[in-house]
């Protein structure tokens, strides 16, 4: 398996996060956070709840397949961060990859993935969080796989981390 490159190299970031406060997530406020920044800028920016994301490898996957799509003419979606969703899910409804990897109310613990020239700090306050590095990057876990749909046979063919 090929090494990652180091987070120096790559253009994506991601960072795990938690709410400032102690209210619940607003997703709506956040969809339209997401909306907002996709119009300001071309860079890629997702949120996505921590339990769902197995690891960096999980993240620069997806990003890779959205790169592809993209260069070979053939998205999926119009907004990159909504075909991002895709490809973190592996599903090919929208509604049924936020379910899967979404913000919910219950959602305590966040990644937020960007590409720079942005930067964690200023996104992380416009979504009215903070830098929590223990919601990422972690193992993936049993509960994480099961709740991508990855069964027995892809789990024992997985790499680690």
């Amino acid at each position: 398996m090929a090494p990652l490159p180091t987070a120096e190299n790559r253009k994506l970031w991601a960072v795990g996060a938690r709410r400032a406060g102690n209210a619940e997530p607003d997703a709506g406020a956040m969809i339209r956070t997401l909306r907002a920044l996709a119009l300001e800028s071309g860079a890629l920016v997702a949120l996505f709840d921590a339990r769902a994301i197995a690891g960096e490898r999980h993240l620069l996957s997806a990003w890779a397949h959205l790169g592809r799509s993209r260069e070979h003419g053939e998205p999926r979606l119009r907004d990159r961060g909504a075909e991002f969703a895709l490809y973190v899910a592996g599903e090919d409804q929208l509604g049924r990859a936020l379910a899967k990897v979404g913000v919910a109310t219950d959602t305590e613990r966040f990644v937020l993935v960007g590409e720079r020239p942005l930067e964690p700090g200023p996104l992380l306050e416009r979504f009215g969080l903070v830098l929590d590095p223990d919601a990422y990057p972690v193992p993936p876990s049993e509960a994480t796989l099961e709740r991508l749909g990855i069964g027995g046979a892809d789990r024992a063919a997985m790499a680690p981390g």
